[in-house]
């Protein structure tokens, strides 16, 4: 495995850290009166240069500062809900181009900034001058036309088919009255500038030899490129975008057909090769699954997906974002009973709770274990006495991802044995009856990426990257693409029972269909991945956001919140109607384009309901 310097150096001497940690204002070089920088003199000088190259990395997305900063997916589908605090239009029906949260404007202004970076960059005598310098300009190049590309790709996973700009940087009197690209073509153009862009790119950064430079975490190699490309062709070849008859009318004012209704089954064994190379590219440079040792191979389990976020980033990290607004997700997710109080309110809705498997490995539905009305004598280092049976003998992950009703606190306590639990019943420290608007909907509130330590106040928070792509992910993407172009190959449970094996779950070891694989697939995806920003584009790709299981308008359940006086009490213990959304429309397939893009934009369509 090759070496990585010590994590307390990557919080400095790097400017793209300085960008993302302090968020880099996304306004910078347009506020510049002309008077006292010009394009010409950024483009001469190393420091504006870099400057305006760090800045490039600003809209790299966090999903741990969900449920703000424009990363609302996990609280718009079937994982959370926020209603107490945020509410995205969509989840009301309310959505159109004028309550879009798509960032598209800023994204296209990062898009525009990297097209003249690539343009002027080869001007800067100060670096070239330096030593090493044609090597540290082409690496900019390659870093800064892989973020074109990226951000290309973010638009795409919200509005599809998107409106590509010329490469080359537009004037006040070029012509932006531009349709958008097919799908197919947007796939083409976005997965070629990767290509390219990974020709100036290292493997990864290094000191010297094999050993990583742990200062330059965050910026991007052939690594991370090649794994964005596995989950381009993962989406690529899913249904949605893959012989879709039932989008023929999404069409450009001169009558081109968006989404080709024309299935392609190469696309699976295209992204079955992509996500082993990235796979393989990545295990060479000595990534594999974090994973913790312990006599008890429970404890084990639970450790390793536990801990993964703060203690196995650099063994699992695929692309890791150098800092992540994790106290703010920590604050708005840990219960009442944390020192400081915290805001209680991110709230895992019944059916994802459902869906985690007892430790054995069956479904709630199939264990004798398995008891919504009986309450144990027993308590863990999980739970506590009087907790009730749904809650116990349930999969490592579970205790590590969801806090509910007698779980022991995720961070830090207030003093006072009820505080060392968790009381989610309405008179509970952590209830509805003494919170205005503090208290989960549904009686459960996400636990994962919460350290033991953490504390509102005293604040205690142990910063820690983001991991925006790990290595479980590309496993996952390789079985799903696979069991689809090859069922039955033997690299899909191979793959598959890493993930589930690091879980503490029993391995697959008969052959079973391509249908019951592919439904253990997206289950593993639905809890490996949770939180993570995947679920809300998954059953999208899949199409089947309006099917039993997955749906995403409608009723959502969870424990009832106007009941319950003490831990054991039934009352609460019921599944209870806690929010409805309103029901799935087809438009919500993708997400429009603003107003404003539209109103300067006469070719732009958007998708037909908006």
């Amino acid at each position: 495995m090759k070496n990585i310097k010590p994590t307390n150096k990557i919080m400095v001497s790097l400017l793209i850290i300085l960008s993302i940690l302090t968020g880099c204002d996304n306004d910078y070089f347009e506020t510049q009166p002309d008077n006292l920088l010009s394009i010409d003199e950024i483009f001469t000088n190393r420091g504006q240069t870099e400057r305006w190259w760090a800045g490039l990395f600003s809209e790299i997305p966090d999903m741990w500062g969900q449920p703000y900063g424009g990363y609302y997916y996990s609280i718009s589908t079937d994982e959370l809900d926020a209603s107490n605090h945020s509410n995205p239009a969509i989840n009301s029906g309310a959505l159109n181009a004028s309550t879009t949260p798509v960032n598209h404007s800023v994204l296209y202004q990062k898009i525009r900034l990297a097209s003249i970076f690539l343009e002027r960059v080869d001007d800067n005598e100060e670096i070239l001058s330096q030593k090493g310098g044609v090597t540290i300009i082409r690496q900019y190049k390659g870093e800064v036309r892989f973020l074109r590309a990226y951000y290309y790709w973010l638009l795409m996973k919200e509005v599809g088919p998107v409106v590509i700009v010329p490469t080359e940087p537009g004037t006040p009197e070029s012509d932006f009255q531009i349709p958008r690209s097919t799908w197919d073509e947007s796939v083409k153009f976005v997965l070629s500038e990767i290509e390219a862009a990974k020709n100036n790119l290292p493997d990864d950064y290094y000191l010297e030899g094999t050993t990583v430079d742990g200062t330059q975490i965050g910026r991007i190699n052939k690594i991370i490129a090649t794994a964005v490309e596995s989950q381009i062709l993962l989406y690529h070849a899913s249904p949605l975008y893959n012989g879709n008859s039932e989008m023929t009318d999404f069409r450009n004012p001169d009558g081109t057909q968006l989404i080709n209704s024309t299935y392609d089954a190469s696309r699976w064994e295209t992204a079955a090769i992509k996500a082993k190379e990235a796979i393989d590219i990545a295990e060479a440079a000595g990534k594999g699954l974090f994973e913790v040792e312990d006599t008890d191979p429970f404890r084990a389990a639970f450790l390793s997906v536990r801990n993964l976020y703060w203690d196995g980033w650099e063994k699992e990290g695929i692309w890791i974002r150098p800092s992540s607004y994790t106290w703010g997700w920590e604050t708005r997710t840990a219960p009442r009973s944390t020192p400081g109080t915290a805001f209680n309110y991110q709230s895992p809705v019944q059916r994802l709770v459902d869906d985690y498997r007892m430790k054995d490995g069956t479904s709630i539905d199939e264990s004798p274990l398995y008891n919504e009305n009986k309450f144990t004598n027993n308590g863990t280092q999980y739970y506590d006495k009087g907790t009730n049976l749904m809650f116990t003998e349930r999969e490592a992950r579970f205790y590590a991802n969801i806090t509910f009703n007698g779980a022991k606190n995720p961070g830090a306590s207030k003093a006072g044995d009820s505080n060392s639990r968790v009381e989610f019943f309405s008179s509970g420290s952590s209830g509805k009856a003494s919170a205005p608007r503090d208290w989960p909907t549904t009686g459960y509130t996400a636990r994962k990426n919460i350290h033991p330590t953490f504390s509102v106040n005293p604040k205690i928070t142990v910063n820690r990257p983001g991991m925006i792509i790990r290595l479980a992910e590309l496993y996952l993407n390789y079985a799903e693409a696979l069991n689809e172009a090859d069922p039955g190959n033997p690299d899909i449970t191979k793959y598959l029972n890493m993930v589930r094996s690091r879980a503490g779950l029993p391995e697959i070891t008969t052959l079973i269909s391509q249908d019951r694989m592919r439904d253990e697939i997206r289950l593993e995806r639905r809890i490996e991945l949770v939180f993570e920003g995947h679920r809300f584009f998954d059953v999208r790709r899949w199409m089947i956001p309006n099917e039993p299981g997955s749906n995403q308008g409608g009723p959502f359940f969870g424990m009832n919140m106007d009941a319950g006086s003490y831990l054991s009490d039934p009352d609460f213990h019921k599944r209870t109607h806690a929010f409805s959304r309103t029901a799935w429309q087809r438009k919500f397939y993708f997400m429009p384009y603003g107003q404003a893009e539209m109103d300067r934009n006469h070719q732009l369509i958007n998708f037909p309901g908006y």
